[in-house]
């Protein structure tokens, strides 16, 4: 049997490379590989870096989906189907909107793929594959190895990527991790993750865990057998852990490079309304930064701008907020509602939503306000984005916070690749302006199969 595997892209523009800053390697099909029995024939293709060579004989096609992918992976699925191969489809999308996915696909996952796969794949062998699977309870995570023998040959961004733990327990209402996996999370044994981390020759490793301080429980010795390897690390936290001293203690000692954080806005009223009032506690920002620059923590801030308070405004504060402490790098994007999610059903509900199914679209691109914010006018919100972008990274503002050498570059990895990364993001800030969903030399249309009916495993 051979299996095709396939990351999609988000859009590609005619004539025109991928945007780098985008091209890390894929854990989701590492995983899928590492689930599949060693007798089957496995290839895989990253849509972000090579063309898919369609007529390849295969017989069955895999795809992961998430909303910014969904238009080029059924573009994908319907290639392949009109050459008579199968398609199954599973990821965060096709959890969350099940009965569009099954238009562009023969069979759809829905759920985590470690205990429905194998019964997938034995039921394709015997010719009578299901069309809907759908996981009924989180499954364990030990034993589940990811096959990076994939990325063989392939150039991807000099990092690492790990999962230690997945899903988060907050329940902000505009995050598709908290509706997928409904506000819950899964950790892999500690000794697993090491024997993982001990074959990865990267630079610098980036645990994708969604909130890798969600539970401080498991996540402190899971630091504390780290300090050994002597590892450079980054990932993603919630704030709150900024007041934990043990934890500040722990993740520096273990490598940690820096933290992506959701401070989303500056509003207390917007917090209350995306459900992160606990952003506040302990003393707020202010108490926060102080700890996580006292253990020289660099920092990804995140801002989510749109919500019912913001206004122009807002992007004057957030701006000056970044500039003056001085952030590695910052995150200014549109608030945009996910299928699934609590605040898509709420703008929808209010009739705000300017799209069905803005991500179908074909008029849609890439940093589009998808619904009518309450005190701004979509496009000057996306402008006013594209803007603040452009200001933090500026020439003058980069050269500033390079000076920052008790945090930003207090160590050669980090302080090197400064202006790499920011450089990067700078021509980033233009290059993702009005990127298309879906490939722009796509044509004819997208191939549906038939109703949609569930089966649970």
């Amino acid at each position: 049997m051979r299996l095709t595997l396939i990351h999609p892209c988000i859009g590609r523009r005619l004539g025109a490379p991928y945007i780098r800053s985008w091209q890390m390697e894929p854990l989701a099909p590492a995983v899928l590989a590492g689930l599949t029995p060693p007798e089957i024939d496995i290839t895989f293709y990253d849509d972000r870096l090579e063309r898919i060579p369609y007529d390849e004989p295969t017989d069955l096609v895999a795809i992961s989906v998430e909303t910014y992918t969904a238009r080029r992976a059924y573009q994908i699925a319907s290639e392949y189907r009109r050459r008579g191969v199968p398609v199954v489809m599973g990821g965060f999308h096709a959890t969350l909107v099940p009965e569009e996915v099954q238009q562009y696909a023969e069979t759809v996952i829905i759920g985590e793929a470690e205990e429905i796969w194998q019964d997938f794949i034995d039921d394709f062998r015997t010719g009578a594959p299901h069309p809907v699977y759908r996981a009924v309870r989180r499954p364990s995570r030990r034993g589940v190895r990811p096959d990076r023998s994939l990325f063989t040959g392939k150039r991807y961004l000099p990092v690492g990527l790990v999962e230690a733990g997945r899903g988060c327990q907050f329940t902000c209402d505009f995050c598709a991790i908290s509706a997928y996996f409904g506000n819950t999370q899964t950790r892999r044994p500690v000794d697993e993750i090491i024997d993982e981390i001990r074959q990865i020759h990267k630079p610098l490793l980036f645990f994708v865990d969604d909130n890798i301080a969600a539970n401080m429980d498991q996540a402190k010795p899971f630091f504390q057998a780290l300090i050994p390897l002597k590892i450079k690390w980054v990932g993603q936290a919630s704030i709150n852990a900024a007041h934990d001293e043990e934890f500040l203690h722990l993740i520096r000692a273990s490598g940690c490079q820096g933290l992506l954080i959701g401070f989303e806005t500056l509003n207390p009223d917007n917090l209350r309304q995306m459900r992160k009032g606990f952003n506040t506690m302990n003393g707020g920002y202010g108490a926060a930064l102080a700890n996580l620059r006292r253990y020289g923590i660099r920092l990804y801030p995140t801002f989510v701008i749109g919500y019912d308070q913001d206004t122009e405004e807002t992007f004057r504060e957030v701006l000056e907020f970044s500039l003056y402490h001085q952030f590695y790098m910052v995150a200014f994007n549109h608030l945009t509602p996910f299928p699934g999610t609590p605040l898509y059903t709420r703008l929808e509900q209010e009739g705000r939503l300017r799209f069905d199914k803005w991500w179908l679209d074909p008029a849609y691109r890439y940093g589009m306000v998808p619904f009518m914010p309450q005190h701004l006018d979509p496009v000057t919100l996306q402008e006013k984005c594209v803007e603040a972008r452009k200001a933090f990274y500026s020439l003058s503002s980069i050269v500033k916070r390079s000076l920052d050498f008790r945090v930003n570059c207090r160590n050669f990895l980090m302080g090197s690749n400064f202006f790499v990364i920011n450089l990067l993001l700078r021509k980033e800030a233009q290059q993702r302006r009005g990127y298309p969903l879906g490939d722009e030399a796509f044509r004819g249309e997208l191939l549906k199969v038939g109703s949609y009916h569930e089966i649970h495993v």
